[in-house]
């Protein structure tokens, strides 16, 4: 039998609640503030250790506190040139090959790339190639990471659902990362091309990158391209920080033919950490 969640969700308004719970992340009243901070690190067991700020009291907002800096030596970074490095804390929902156009989701279900970066120029780079799904759940870090130096070439917003998409909706919600807004961003590197898909989700306050600053929730209401020309190209390193969610989602990682090789063990619901090694570079 299909669990319940799954089967309410598209009549909820996922916008909405979203925006209602963005307002409450952001809210400075120290009531509200502490009160979600404290009740979700209860619930969800949330340790400071490896963070910047380790007392919840200094944080100013709860979102604040969600999107809190890791301490610089709290994840080693998989340093080896040939190495892929993980952009996020987090699951494994799935990670394999595009199998052409499509991308495997869960239980014998599937989705097309070429709906999911919304155009077929930037789809045609992917074909064939390789993808991995990964989960931040909220207890997890939610910033997004480098995998790898890369330069930026363009970006595209699409506008979506926000269904949750934890593992039970992904085994029962048909296409639900190409039907969820989403941010697209393309990247080449030396070995090919790369994109890193960030995912919207129930709840999630925003989607934001370090270069364009909150892209979603806005006034953008159609698929929104950004097409950087090469003197306005963004290199990145690996490593680096790319963007973050405010309030947890799923990170897509998209690579062209021959551009790398995930490891044997990067398999679906292992755990994984920002900056372990989750591949290898095929020239490498």
């Amino acid at each position: 039998m299909k669990p319940l969640f799954p089967l309410i969700q598209p009549m909820l308004p996922h916008h909405l609640i979203s925006r209602i719970v963005g307002a409450a992340a952001n809210s400075r009243w120290e009531p509200l503030k502490r009160l979600l901070i404290n009740q979700v690190s209860k619930h969800y067991d949330i340790q400071l250790d490896d963070y910047v700020i380790r007392d919840k009291e200094q944080f100013d907002s709860f979102n604040a506190f969600f999107t809190r800096e890791l301490s610089p030596e709290a994840r080693p970074l998989d340093d080896r040139p040939e190495g892929v490095a993980c952009p996020v804390d987090g699951t494994v929902s799935q990670a394999g090959a595009i199998n052409d156009d499509a991308i495997f989701q869960a239980k014998g279900m599937y989705y097309s790339l070429e709906t999911l970066v919304a155009e077929e120029r930037n789809a045609a780079d992917y074909r064939n190639g390789e993808f991995a799904t990964l989960y931040l759940a909220p207890n997890n870090y939610h910033r997004i990471h480098m995998p790898l130096m890369a330069t930026l070439t363009s970006m595209t917003y699409v506008p979506g659902r926000l269904f949750s998409v934890n593992a039970q909706s992904a085994e029962h919600i048909d296409r639900v990362f190409a039907r969820n807004e989403r941010v697209v961003a393309h990247f080449k590197t030396l070995y090919g091309p790369m994109a890193m898909v960030l995912v919207g989700a129930l709840n999630v306050g925003s989607i934001e990158t370090v270069h364009q600053g909150i892209i979603a929730p806005g006034g953008l209401r159609e698929v929104t391209h950004w097409d950087y020309p090469q003197h306005e190209q963004l290199t990145f390193e690996k490593g680096e920080e790319f963007g973050r969610f405010n309030l947890g989602s799923t990170v897509i990682v998209l690579a062209g033919p021959d551009l790398l090789q995930w490891h044997s063990d990067l398999t679906a619901g292992s755990t994984i950490r920002m900056g372990m090694g989750i591949g290898t570079l095929s020239g490498g």
